[in-house]
């Protein structure tokens, strides 16, 4: 496997989806219990889709999560579709059908991206002013996330950084608009720049359709047009890929 020998992730193969989703809440505990003995707070960036669901769902159900000092904790989302918060197609509403009840995390530290602007460039805005004042930072800074979850799609992208689109490229912002394509949903989505910032990124892929584009991914060379997820190449040491059988069955 010529890239992943050039480029050296680090992978961790799981038996299927509920191994995936014990292994997730592992690293989430771990992350957060690092980041809270060291400076007392945890900056946390999660994302949605089927993927994800069962490791939020233990988030709320598992004792060692559930103790965790949730008023330290700082919960953001990486993206967002622009619809109502309690739509079906909502991934803060998927954390909310999950998990968010079930933990004693203070109501302002739950930092939504809003979706309520007509003007899309609003939200972003806004979303990207309570990064700023959540972790106070000056004019250039970028935010510092102790942990940032991701999946992959099955054409490559994360976030909604979508292949043959503008939003990979945008290293001005720190969220951004990602218009409709496609009779797709538009979406608001941290920029890459602040993907590569944080401390430690973990990519979530689960389930054999997604074989085919994880051996593309790993077997050709960056491409971040084709493959948006090819932008975080430079920070693959700070990468950690959990694959369930399914999904790693062609490497």
């Amino acid at each position: 496997m010529e890239m992943a020998a050039k480029y050296k992730p680090r992978f961790e193969v799981v038996a299927d989806a509920e191994s995936l989703a014990l292994r997730s809440l592992s690293i989430f505990i771990d992350a957060a219990k690092q980041a809270i003995s060291e400076k007392d707070r945890f900056h946390v960036a999660i994302s949605g889709g089927h993927t994800p669901a069962r490791f939020f769902e233990l988030l709320g159900d598992q004792p060692e999560s559930v103790d965790l000092p949730w008023d330290k904790i700082h919960l953001f989302w990486v993206d967002e579709r622009i619809v109502p918060p309690d739509s079906a197609d909502s991934n803060y509403n998927l954390a909310v059908k999950t998990f968010l009840p079930k933990v004693p995390v203070p109501e302002d530290n739950v930092h939504r991206i809003p979706t309520e602007y007509t003007d899309f460039n609003a939200c972003a805005y806004a979303y990207e002013q309570t990064i700023r004042e959540v972790f106070a930072l000056e004019e250039e800074q970028l935010p510092l996330f102790d942990l940032i979850i991701l999946g992959m799609g099955p054409d490559g992208h994360i976030g909604s950084l979508f292949p043959d689109s503008l939003a990979p490229f945008d290293t001005v912002d720190l969220a951004c608009v990602v218009y409709a394509m496609d009779q797709k949903l538009a979406r608001i989505t941290l920029t890459h720049p602040v993907l590569s910032a944080a401390s430690q990124l973990v990519v979530l892929v689960s389930g054999g359709e997604k074989a085919q584009i994880v051996k593309k991914v790993f077997t050709s060379e960056p491409d971040e047009v084709k493959y948006p997820i090819h932008i975080l190449w430079p920070i693959l040491d700070k990468i950690t890929w959990i694959l369930d059988n399914d999904a790693a069955r062609l490497l």
